[in-house]
């Protein structure tokens, strides 16, 4: 199982990166918040338990509390306005007696702090979920139950032809949207359009994995024998989610004297 050091240095290595990458839009403020959360935030859930066995007799009420606090997101139903009000009122605590760097002047307010708070669970699981159990997790037994380890994966034609189409797709489609001959936009909007190609192909893809394995009958291998549908789940909740929740909670470019609205 994963102990204090690895997440906080993963998540506290994520936020530096988008520090450097953003000029400082994700600040200090951000790393921090995103990087308790992701070290002890649902871990409040065992030690709540743990409170309960030694101080409470094992009291149900707050086991089964604990229980569901120790989930990548019913923490943040539970826990998320609480700890977002706290956040905000603690970035707005350092800022004001400049404790940490904040460049701009301006607190983190409750909404930005809830999109960490998310990020940092979902990326405290990333962790869980591939290290604890011995690799015997729930959630890392069903990636790989969407593999083919029976024998020898048989090749079928019918993937490879949609396979390939989905790839050839997803490359042709991004060097069209990025070329510079046939469009003239920003890179912003390059990159938005370049990810919901993504997400389009993606979803295709699971489609097409998910129809073999739980539609088919006898079950078939999607892509000969990778875990390829438990792979992109898993990657897109616990990685790419929680990475694009700290993109939403940075600064705007053009930041506003006053506090956000929350």
């Amino acid at each position: 199982m994963p102990g204090p050091g690895p997440h906080l240095m993963y998540a506290m290595s994520s936020g530096i990166a988008l520090t450097h990458l953003t000029k400082g839009r994700f600040t200090p403020h951000h790393t921090l918040i995103y990087a308790l959360n992701a070290f002890f935030g649902p871990d409040m859930g065992s030690f709540s338990e743990w409170l309960s066995s030694t101080f409470f007799d094992g009291n149900s009420v707050v086991s089964s509390l604990g229980d569901e606090i120790h989930h990548p997101f019913y923490y943040v139903v539970i826990l998320g306005f609480p700890l977002c009000v706290f956040y905000s009122w603690l970035s707005n605590e350092l800022v004001g007696t400049r404790i940490l760097d904040y460049g701009y002047g301006v607190p983190l307010s409750r909404l930005q702090a809830l999109f960490l708070i998310a990020a940092g669970s979902l990326s405290h699981f990333f962790l869980d979920h591939l290290f604890e159990e011995d690799g015997h997790t729930k959630m890392y037994t069903w990636i790989m139950s969407t593999g083919w380890w029976i024998n020898r994966a048989p090749v079928n034609p019918d993937a490879v032809i949609v396979v390939g189409f989905l790839c050839i797709c997803l490359i042709g489609g991004f060097i069209y949207i990025n070329s510079s001959k046939l469009r003239k936009s920003t890179a912003r909007k390059q990159s938005c359009e370049s990810m919901k190609l993504i997400l389009i192909i993606g979803s295709l893809y699971c489609l097409w994995c998910a129809s073999q394995i739980y539609w088919m009958s006898p079950r078939r291998p999607p892509v000969g024998e990778e875990a390829d549908l438990g792979v992109l789940v898993f990657m897109a909740i616990y990685f790419l989610l929680p990475h694009w929740l700290c993109i939403l909670s940075m600064d705007p470019i053009h930041l506003r004297t006053q506090r956000f609205p929350v």
